[in-house]
C-alpha cells in the first residue's frame, strides 16, 4: 500500500539532501585534495628552487663527520666517482643550457651592449677573488695552497638568488642583474674548470678522437631531427665522458659541448618568463626531465664532498673567505665601472648600493667553489681546509643583508649614472 503523500514527498527531499551533503563533502575533499596538492608541488618547488636538499646533504655530511670522521669517510667515499664524475655531468648540462639559450637572439649575452655589464661584473667577481687569494697563499703560505685559486671565483646561482629576493622585493632590477652575473659566472667557471684542473694525464689523442666522434654523432642526430634528448645522452654524450675522461679533463662537462647540438627553441624568452616552461623542444624537454634528478644528484654532492671536522680549519679556509667576502664586491664594482666608461649601461634603478649588495651575495661560492676545491686537491688538508672556506661562504648571507640595511637609506640620492 503506498503511504501518505506527504511520506513521498520526503523521501525524495531526504535524498537529494543526502545527495547534496555527500556532493559537498566530496567537493571539499576534491578541494583539499587539490589544495593539499597544490602545497605539496609549492613545497617541492621551494625546495628545488633554493637547492635545499643540497643543504641537508651538506648539513647531515657535517654533522656525521665531527660526530665519527672514521665511519663517515667509509660511506662517502665510495660515493665521490658516481657523484662528482657521473651524477654532476647533468648539473653542468644544466648549466651550460642556460649559457647557451643567453647567446640566442632575445638573450642577455646575445648582444655586446647588453652582455658587456653582466659580463665585465662577472669577470671582476672573478679576477679580484683570484687576485686576493694568490696573494695571500703567496704572502703567508702554504705555497701548495696557491693551485686552488679558481675556489673563491664561483657564485651560487641558486643560494644568491634566493638571498637577493630576500633583499631585493618584486621585480627589481639587482636580481636579474646578479642571476645574469652568475650565469657568465658559471660559463667561466666551466673553462676555468676544463683548461686548469685536468683530472689526469693528458692524452691529446684520446681526447680529440673520442670528441670528434661524440660531435660527428650529435650533428648527425641533429640533422635527422632526432626529438628525444635520450639519444644524445646516450651516445654523443656517454663519448664525450669518455673523452675527457681518458683525455685526461673533468668529465662532468660531458654534456657542455653536446647541449648546443640538441633541437631548441630559435630565441630565449628571457628571466622570469612563466611560458618557457611550456617550450617541448628537445633541450627544454632535457631541462624539465632532469631538474628534479639533479637536486637528488646535488644531496648526495653535499653528504659526499662536505663532510669535514671543524678542526681543519686553517690557513685555506681564511684565504677563500676573504678572497669571496673581499674580492667579489669589489671586484664587481671595479669592473662595472670600467665597462661603463666603455660605453655599457647597467639596468635602470639599478643604485651604488644595490650593486655594493649584488657583490656581497655573489661572494656566496658553496656548489661550485666545493667542485673546485675537489678538482684542486687531492685528500689532505688543503682540501679540507679549503672545503670548509668554501661552506663558510654562507656567511655572505648575513652580511649582504646587514649591508643592504646600512646602504637602502642612502639609495634615494645615491645613483649610478647610466
Amino acid at each position: 500500500m503506498v503511504g501518505p503523500p506527504s511520506s513521498t514527498v520526503v523521501r525524495p527531499r531526504g535524498c537529494v539532501l543526502r545527495l547534496f551533503v555527500v556532493s559537498r563533502r566530496e567537493a571539499a575533499s576534491h578541494f583539499q585534495h587539490l589544495t593539499s596538492a597544490h602545497s605539496r608541488s609549492r613545497a617541492a618547488a621551494f625546495i628545488f628552487d633554493n637547492s635545499l636538499l643540497l643543504v641537508a646533504g651538506t648539513v647531515i655530511a657535517l654533522i656525521w663527520a665531527n660526530l665519527d670522521l672514521t665511519s663517515y669517510d667509509a660511506v662517502a667515499h665510495p660515493l665521490h666517482f658516481w657523484v662528482n664524475d657521473v651524477g654532476m655531468v647533468f648539473f653542468f648540462a644544466l648549466a651550460a643550457k642556460e649559457v647557451f639559450e643567453a647567446t640566442l637572439p632575445g638573450g642577455a649575452l646575445a648582444s655586446p651592449s647588453r652582455a658587456l655589464s653582466p659580463l665585465a661584473a662577472a669577470v671582476g667577481g672573478m679576477v679580484a677573488p683570484a687576485v686576493i687569494y694568490v696573494g695571500l697563499a703567496s704572502t703567508f703560505g702554504p705555497a701548495d695552497l696557491i693551485r686552488g685559486w679558481a675556489i673563491p671565483c664561483a657564485t651560487d646561482i641558486a643560494f644568491s638568488a634566493m638571498i637577493a629576493r630576500l633583499i631585493f622585493k618584486g621585480d627589481h632590477p639587482a636580481i636579474p642583474f646578479l642571476l645574469l652575473l652568475a650565469i657568465a659566472d658559471d660559463a667561466l667557471g666551466l673553462i676555468i674548470l676544463a683548461v686548469f684542473y685536468p683530472s689526469g694525464t693528458l692524452s691529446p689523442l684520446s681526447l680529440t678522437v673520442l670528441m670528434a666522434a661524440a660531435i660527428l654523432l650529435a650533428m648527425a642526430l641533429r640533422r635527422r631531427r632526432t626529438r628525444s634528448f635520450w639519444p644524445y645522452v646516450v651516445g654523443p654524450g656517454a663519448l664525450s665522458w669518455a673523452a675527457l675522461y681518458f683525455g685526461g679533463f673533468h668529465p662532468a662537462l660531458a654534456l657542455v659541448p653536446i647541449v648546443p647540438f640538441m633541437p631548441h627553441a630559435q630565441r630565449d624568452f628571457g628571466l622570469f618568463e612563466p611560458h618557457t616552461h611550456l617550450q617541448t623542444d628537445t633541450l627544454n624537454r632535457f631541462e624539465h626531465w632532469w631538474l628534479t634528478p639533479v637536486q637528488f644528484v646535488l644531496l648526495l654532492f653535499g653528504f659526499a664532498n662536505a663532510g669535514v671536522p671543524f678542526e681543519v680549519i686553517g690557513p685555506g679556509t681564511y684565504y677563500v673567505l676573504a678572497a669571496l667576502l673581499l674580492g667579489k664586491p669589489i671586484g664587481i664594482l671595479l669592473f662595472s665601472g670600467a665597462a661603463r666608461l666603455a660605453g655599457a649601461h647597467l639596468p635602470p634603478g639599478l643604485r651604488l648600493g644595490d650593486l655594493l649588495v649584488v657583490g656581497v651575495v655573489a661572494s656566496i661560492g658553496f656548489t661550485v667553489s666545493l667542485f673546485f676545491t675537489t678538482a684542486a686537491f687531492p685528500e689532505g688538508s688543503a682540501l679540507a681546509q679549503t672545503k670548509m672556506g668554501a661552506l663558510l661562504s654562507f656567511l655572505a648571507a648575513p652580511l649582504a643583508l646587514a649591508v643592504s640595511r646600512v646602504m637602502r637609506p642612502r639609495q634615494c640620492k645615491e645613483t649610478l649614472p647610466l
